[in-house]
């Protein structure tokens, strides 16, 4: 298994590429309950569930851990709902989903 910084580094940059290249607009919009959600013909959860999962595939095939994809599914989830439902902004979004990461590193780790 890679060191601990090292495969930080790695869920991050998982991470940015599943929120920036991978996340259309379709993804980007759709999944937020309130922005029309009939405009692309599918309801906001389901938007919201495949961009959770997307992060969830990347976190499990880096880690090898499906506790740790299922986890991260779960916080994607919840946390981008919260900055849909302008309870924060893009930096305190931003800034969570690396904190989950690290909380996945010293979980794996051993740490906690």
């Amino acid at each position: 298994m890679l060191e601990g910084f090292q495969l930080l580094l790695i869920l991050v940059a998982g991470h940015l590429i599943c929120d920036y290249p991978l996340q259309g607009d379709a993804i980007a919009i759709g999944k937020n309950r309130n922005i029309d959600p009939a405009r692309f013909g599918v309801n906001w959860y389901y938007w919201m569930a495949s961009h959770a999962a997307t992060h969830a595939m990347a976190v499990g095939l880096i880690t090898h851990s499906f506790a740790a994809g299922l986890f991260e599914f779960w916080m994607h989830f919840i946390i981008d709902f919260g900055k849909c439902e302008k309870r924060y902004g893009l930096h305190v979004d931003q800034a969570l989903h690396v904190i989950c990461k690290i909380v996945i590193v010293l979980i794996l780790k051993g740490v906690i």
